[in-house]
């Protein structure tokens, strides 16, 4: 039990996250309850040991968080990781057949009983140990040795090499013995200090021939018991490695909208009580009030502030109507310089409760927008997801066109649980999110002449004091990835590169465990924000994401010629 518990529990020095499983105890569960080749599901993520797990013993998984920083976490984790190669049982039906594994013999008390070589070799080998036995008795007849009997037999009792030869023990079994001659379980395993030389010899003889033939016995006794399959002891084959196999980061699926025609044409359907209720919800009227207590955070510290937040009536996609208050940065200038503050009107759109932002939630909202008299200044989409088209739309709508600013906000996953959710202005459950500065090229010269090669400047953020958007650097990028074949719904990362990783993070890391021969120009490029050469999939769209140093996503999807 104490083995178990060391395994399981106290501090785990490799932690990663705050509430991270042991490797152990996740192993273990695993092993108990599938077998190569299954299919796994952990829907709480945190920093990937399930998947980690399920990856080393060769089984399939999934794994969801609504925290974007346990996914980052666990992205890391999976990609620069190295496993051993397990020898599969059968290697053309693949890792589904199961693996080799070590086996020992299961001995038990039946197995011994039964044994058909156990007194044959008794009979064979047995005399050798009473010849030694009696050498040994007869070297240390007549000596002035005593000594306790430790290892059974006369239990407290001194045996008196130099007492007459008639004295004689009872033994507990009924067995009478002389009491100046050792019987075998009486002989010690270490040579006593106060023997005589000439005794070492017969000594000696005496446990090689008991070791020969306890040998003789267990080697008959594990042939015929029957062999045990230690499941947690795969045969290794260590001329190769592994490393994760490939995988996606996909977000919740769009849903299919119907329009209102299609739906009246359909005929009536009864009520399905297990779907769970969708589009506008009494959660908004909490989700204003947490909006206009905390605010937007921003870059640098930056705050949208709201003097007042409040519902708009008559409009289905518009949530809130509001107009912002000055930074405490601006409060100070107008009280200084006594110039006119005016503020600016916002409106806010906030997404699905249990689904992401969608296209066509963009476009309405737009649309109700622009009647608005007057007209405001900003359009913010708040939500837990966006929809990559969706988010699209919002980054490449342009000021000068839309007659409007628009803004994605990332609301906390606290505000979906009401005991995490805090009554406080300082809470931070709604941040700006930059748009990424992304570049494609088409490269001119050279070997890869004709490929295309992407470049990430960062990020285009909303400043708060002017309005308008400035560049963002590169030194806050923690992960970003490019999908060189995007097909409008799942992100499969071809090229992943950690900017921010150290010296011994990210692929250098898994360049330093394979201890193999790598390309160090290229495991630096993947440290940088210039992609390698690639060329486009069928689809001619790339998409490229973008993971902050607050854990912050952002999509940025592109057509290629």
């Amino acid at each position: 039990m104490s083995e178990v518990w060391s395994d399981t529990a106290g501090f785990n020095p490799d932690q990663r996250y705050v509430v991270e499983t042991r490797t152990k105890v996740i192993e273990r569960c695993l092993l108990m309850t599938t077998d190569p080749g299954d299919l796994v599901f952990d829907p709480t993520c945190g920093s990937g040991t399930t998947a980690y797990v399920a990856e080393q013993w060769g089984r399939r998984w999934i794994t969801c968080d609504t925290s974007r920083v346990a996914l980052a976490i666990a992205r890391q984790r999976l990609m620069t990781a190295v496993f051993d190669y397990y020898e599969l049982a059968h290697p053309k039906e693949g890792v589904g057949s199961g693996f080799k594994y070590k086996t020992v013999p299961h001995v038990t008390l039946k197995s011994i009983a039964n044994n058909p070589e156990i007194n044959g070799i008794y009979a064979r080998m047995h005399p050798a140990v009473e010849k030694a036995l009696a050498d040994l008795n007869a070297a240390l007849k007549g000596q002035k040795v005593k000594f306790k009997v430790t290892n059974g037999g006369r239990a407290g009792e001194s045996v008196d090499f130099a007492a007459p030869d008639s004295a004689t023990f009872t033994m507990p079994s009924g067995q009478v013995v002389k009491v100046n001659e050792l019987v075998e379980w009486e002989v010690p395993f270490e040579f006593p200090e106060d023997w005589p030389k000439a005794a070492r010899k017969p000594f000696e003889a005496f446990h090689a021939a008991r070791r020969a033939m306890q040998k003789a016995i267990d080697e008959a006794i594990a042939r015929h018991a029957p062999q045990e399959t230690l499941y947690d002891q795969p045969l290794v084959d260590r001329r190769k490695v592994r490393v994760t196999g490939p995988f996606t980061v996909e977000a919740v699926p769009a849903p299919a909208v119907k329009s209102p025609d299609e739906i009246l044409e359909e005929k009536p359907q009864p009520a399905d009580a297990s779907i769970a209720r969708s589009g506008e919800t009494l959660r908004q009227a909490e989700w204003r009030d947490e909006l206009l207590r905390t605010g937007i955070r921003g870059k640098a510290g930056q705050y949208i502030r709201f003097a007042r937040l409040e519902p708009l009536p008559g409009c289905r996609w518009l949530h809130a109507d509001g107009e912002t208050q000055p930074s405490d940065e601006g409060a100070d200038r107008v009280r200084e310089t006594g110039p006119a503050y005016s503020p600016m009107r916002v409106v806010v759109s906030f997404g699905p409760e249990h689904a992401p932002l969608e296209q066509r939630q963009v476009e309405h909202a737009w649309e109700e927008a622009r009647t608005l008299v007057p007209r405001p200044k900003l359009l913010v989409f708040a939500a837990f997801q966006f929809d990559p088209e969706a988010a699209k739309d919002i980054d490449e709508m342009k000021p000068e066109l839309a007659g409007m600013q628009f803004l994605k906000a990332q609301m906390n996953a606290d505000l979906l649980t009401d005991d995490l959710k805090k009554k406080r202005a300082s809470n931070e459950s709604f941040w700006l999110i930059g748009q990424p500065d992304i570049q494609v090229e088409r490269i001119a010269k050279g070997e890869n002449r004709g490929k295309y090669r992407v470049s990430v400047r960062g990020f285009d953020y909303y400043n708060t004091k002017t309005g308008g958007v400035e560049s963002g650097g590169e030194d806050k990028i923690a992960v970003w990835l490019l999908d060189t074949d995007y097909d409008g719904r799942s992100l499969y990362p071809r090229q992943v590169f950690f900017p921010m990783a150290g010296e011994n993070e990210g692929w250098a890391r898994l360049a330093k465990n394979l201890k193999a021969e790598i390309d160090e120009e290229r495991i630096e490029a993947y440290r940088g924000t210039v992609s390698l050469p690639f060329e486009p999939g069928e689809h001619k769209r790339i998409a490229v994401k973008i993971v902050d140093d607050r854990g912050i996503e952002s999509l940025k999807v592109m057509e290629v010629e």
